[in-house]
């Protein structure tokens, strides 16, 4: 790969040329960068998803006083779904959490929809910007919110800034040792759990929810600190490391390989060119999307019919603990790649599909005995997922060229966000079918 260790210059003369090694970083500055990029992205990704995560639950607690029977279809899709009274087999909400997954995901996918045909052509710096301060925003809309139009608002906020910062942090990674995109997508797992754990801990210490989300203003500002602050230049860095001769042993998927990359130089691309290599990506793409819509219509459309009444849980209870699990499966899978790396993500693609399956009858035909059963179901759902994501961009880290590896992580970046979307359009029905029959 160009700008790979051990990538050469070569130094034409009358008598012919020679080739000359770069100049590389003296060993402990160039440790000290890859611990630098290492944090920083953790971080990145960390604060990217923390404030969506956070914002939804306390999202949810802000507005069920103002809740009525008539609003309904504004509740939050926070791990708690409403509590009520129902006699039926399902205990089933009134509207399905799925509905408001659909609000909440739209602007994500508008802004990663951009992404690969214009969003390209903004510099760095500003978008880092724009994504802390709808991370703000939205912590601040929220806690303040007197009107369920104004809270909405502060989830819409979340949602462009999470959308804005994946596809850039990503983007970025092009420019870096390919060891950051593990980094990264493990700070996102973390996300999940820290996020719910933080909110939760605040609020049962006393604090108001209100209060909460004031306190966590802070994350938005490590996520501009963390960028501007921590990561290094990408000119120096050895975008190969310790994977070159991984990467020396495959071909590139798509393109040619390039001297030089900087940050931008993705948007010097061809429509034919980024078309090319949208194509070759198709490999990657598909298998991805089809692991988020699996999950997420387990996630949205049968966790809160999965409900057991031989056990001491309430529902919501129940609920938390589907949602705590699975994001423990995705934090420990999309921090493994150092220890597993899974080239065939089709083969996950499919056991997701499986799971699906097998959930989906037992909210039919409740043959499970027990809700642990569904615990170790939901866990292993989680660790499937967080390994897809990791996996998948690790790829193609590793098998486009450095021309179009800024693009192509830009353009993937779709592929979570259209199988959640798909997911909650079929979710929604799916839900009130099943709690009309019961």
């Amino acid at each position: 790969m160009g700008g790979c260790a051990g990538s050469r210059r070569r130094l034409s003369d009358s008598e012919g040329e020679e080739t000359v090694p770069e100049p590389r970083l003296p060993l402990l500055d160039r440790q000290s960068a890859h611990w630098k990029n290492a944090v920083g992205f953790w971080l990145l990704g960390l604060c990217n998803n923390f404030s969506y995560v956070v914002m939804l639950s306390a999202a949810h607690d802000i507005l069920s006083h103002e809740r009525t029977s008539g609003n309904q279809s504004h509740v939050d899709p926070s791990p708690t779904p409403i509590p009520h009274n129902s006699s039926s087999r399902f205990d089933c909400n009134s509207v399905s959490t799925a509905a408001v997954l659909l609000a909440d995901i739209l602007p994500t996918l508008v802004i990663k929809l951009l992404a690969p045909i214009g969003l390209h052509l903004l510099p760095y710096s500003p978008r880092v910007l724009v994504s802390g301060i709808c991370a703000a925003g939205s912590f601040v809309l929220v806690a303040s919110s007197h009107s369920v139009g104004t809270s909405l608002c502060g989830v819409v906020l979340a949602s462009i800034s999470s959308g804005l910062g994946e596809v850039t942090f990503l983007s970025l990674t092009a420019f870096y040792p390919r060891a950051v995109i593990s980094w990264w997508s493990s700070g996102t797992g973390g996300a999940g759990l820290l996020g719910a754990l933080s909110y939760l801990g605040l609020t049962q210490a006393g604090l108001s929810p209100q209060h909460t989300l004031l306190s966590m203003l802070g994350i938005p500002a490590v996520l501009l600190a963390s960028y501007f602050l921590l990561l290094t230049s990408p000119e120096p860095q050895d975008p190969g490391g310790e994977e070159e001769a991984e990467s020396a042993a495959r071909q590139p998927l798509i393109g040619t390989e390039a001297p030089e990359s900087k940050p931008g130089s993705g948007s010097s691309l061809s429509f034919q060119e980024r078309w090319t290599v949208f194509k070759g990506l198709l490999w990657y793409i598909v298998p991805l999307v089809v692991v988020y819509f699996a999950e997420y219509f387990i996630n949205q459309g049968l966790f809160e019919l999965l409900f057991f009444r031989n056990t001491s849980l309430s529902h919501a209870q129940q609920y938390r603990w589907y949602q705590m699990l699975y994001q423990a499966g995705v934090f420990a899978s999309r921090s493994s790649l150092r220890c597993c790396r899974i080239r065939f993500t089709w083969a996950l693609a499919l056991l997701q599909c499986l799971n699906l399956v097998f959930l989906l009858a037992d909210v039919w035909f409740s043959f499970l005995p027990s809700i642990y059963f569904v615990f170790l179901i939901v866990l292993y759902e989680g660790l499937l997922g967080g390994a897809a994501y990791v996996n998948t961009f690790h790829n193609i880290a590793l098998e486009t060229s450095d021309e179009h590896r800024e693009f192509a992580m830009a353009a993937t970046c779709i592929s979570d966000t259209l199988g959640i979307s798909l997911s909650g359009l079929l979710a929604l029905p799916l839900h009130d079918f099943l709690c009309q029959l019961s």
